[in-house]
C-alpha cells in the first residue's frame, strides 16, 4: 500500500475543518506553499480512495435521523435490500453480514411522520422476507475526520496501541459535539434553494458556486449568498467530510457497532475518546438512550484486539454491551436529501406509496 507521510495527514485534518474549496487558506495555516498543498491534494486523490463530501445537519431540515436493521430471510437478500429504498427518505442502504445475512438503511424522515415510518418497518417485518428488525432513531452522525493521532511519522505506519486507550477513556472530557447530543426540536431552516445547494454539496464538497449555479440556473452570487447567510448562518451544515481509506482495503474490513452504557457521562468520555482515532469514521448517538452508533475500519490483524479491548472495557464497568455487524461495502447505496419531496417550505411524505412500493416488492417474490 502506498504511504502517507505527517504533511499528507495534516491536509487531510484541515481539509475535514475547511474543505476543499479552502485549498489557499488550509496552506496559510500550515504555513506550506499553496502549490505544494495542490499536488499533495491531487496525489492524494490519484493514489487513495479520497473524496470530498459534505455532511448535511438534518436536524435543522426538519428531518430525524433512524437506523434500520434488518436480518434477511436466507435467499431474500436482495429484496430486503430493495424494500429498504422503498420509503423515499433513504439516504443509504448497505449489506451485513456476521451474526447472519442482512440489510441496513440510513434515513432522514420529517418530524411530523416518525409514527408512519415506524408502521412502515413494522410492515416490512411482516412481510416475512426479513426478522429481527431494529429500529433506532440517531442524531445526526459525527464524521472523525482524519489526525494525526496513532500515525508513527517514522515509520510512516499506524500504531494502534489499545492499552493505552483504555486507560485514557476514564480521563475524557464529557462535553460532546452537538451532533452527538440529543436535539429538542427538528426546525425546517431551510428554504428550497437552501435544499438544493445543500444536496449539490453532499455529493462533492468540493464544487464552486459557480459549477452549483449553473445547474441550478441561477447567478454564483445568488448561490453564495444563500450559503452564507442560510446554510451557514442557520446551522444547516454540519461539516466537511473527507472520506479516507486509512488502511490497505485488501486486508481491512468495516463495521457497524452499537456500544451500550449504563450511564451518560460514561458514554460521553468512551465518545470523547473516539474522536480523532484513526479506525473511526463516523459516530452518532442513540436518542433517548445512553448508546452509540458508529462506522469502524479496522485492518483484520487488529480487529480482535479492538474486541479484546471492549472487553476489558466491560469487565472494568466502563461499557455495558456492545454489538456488531460486518459491512460489506462492495453492495452498497447513497442518495442525498430528498429535495423533489420539499415544497412550500415542509416535506411531503407520501406514506400510502411506501406501503404500496414495499407490498409489490413482497408481491414480487412469491411471498406477498
Amino acid at each position: 500500500m502506498k504511504t502517507i507521510d505527517p504533511l499528507d495527514i495534516k491536509i487531510l485534518d484541515q481539509l475535514g475543518k475547511y474543505g476543499p474549496r479552502n485549498i489557499s487558506y488550509i496552506a496559510r495555516r500550515l504555513g506550506v506553499p499553496v502549490e505544494t498543498t495542490r499536488k499533495r491534494v491531487k496525489r492524494l486523490l490519484s493514489q487513495f480512495f479520497l473524496t470530498f463530501h459534505t455532511n448535511v445537519y438534518h436536524t435543522n431540515l426538519g428531518l430525524k435521523k433512524a437506523f434500520v436493521f434488518a436480518d434477511a430471510l436466507p435467499g431474500y437478500e436482495e429484496v430486503v435490500f430493495k424494500c429498504l429504498k422503498a420509503n423515499d427518505f433513504w439516504l443509504y442502504v448497505g449489506r451485513y453480514y456476521g451474526r447472519c445475512e442482512g440489510c441496513y438503511g440510513i434515513y432522514g424522515i420529517p418530524k411530523e411522520h416518525t409514527k408512519e415510518f415506524e408502521e412502515f418497518t413494522h410492515k416490512l417485518e411482516e412481510a416475512e422476507v426479513a426478522r429481527n428488525l431494529q429500529l433506532f432513531w440517531s442524531t445526526c452522525l459525527y464524521s472523525v475526520n482524519l489526525t494525526e493521532n496513532w500515525f508513527d511519522p517514522e515509520s510512516r505506519t499506524w500504531i494502534f496501541n489499545w492499552d493505552r486507550w483504555i486507560e485514557e477513556i476514564p480521563t475524557k472530557g464529557t462535553e460532546l459535539p452537538h451532533t452527538l447530543t440529543d436535539p429538542k426540536d427538528f426546525p425546517i431552516k431551510a428554504d428550497y434553494l437552501d435544499i438544493l445547494i445543500l444536496a449539490k454539496l453532499e455529493v462533492n464538497s468540493a464544487a464552486s458556486f459557480r459549477d452549483i449555479a449553473k445547474i441550478l440556473n441561477v447567478s454564483p452570487e445568488v448561490v453564495s449568498y444563500h450559503y452564507k447567510n442560510h446554510i451557514l448562518k442557520r446551522g444547516l451544515l454540519e461539516q466537511a467530510r473527507v472520506f479516507f481509506l486509512r488502511f490497505d482495503k485488501a486486508i481491512s474490513d468495516f463495521f457497524v457497532f452499537i456500544f451500550s452504557f449504563d450511564e451518560k457521562e460514561k458514554m460521553a468520555r468512551f465518545a470523547s475518546s473516539l474522536l480523532g482515532k484513526p479506525f473511526v469514521h463516523t459516530l452518532g448517538k442513540i436518542l433517548g438512550e445512553n448508546a452509540l452508533i458508529a462506522h469502524i475500519y479496522l485492518p483484520r490483524n487488529e480487529f480482535r484486539k479492538f474486541i479484546q479491548s471492549l472487553s476489558e472495557l466491560v469487565r472494568r464497568g466502563l461499557l455495558q454491551t456492545y454489538e456488531y455487524m460486518m459491512e460489506d461495502f462492495n453492495v452498497k447505496a447513497s442518495q442525498t436529501i430528498s429535495y423533489e419531496y420539499f415544497k412550500d417550505g415542509s416535506w411531503i411524505y407520501n406514506h400510502k406509496k411506501h406501503l404500496e412500493s414495499l407490498q409489490n416488492l413482497v408481491r414480487n417474490t412469491g411471498l406477498g
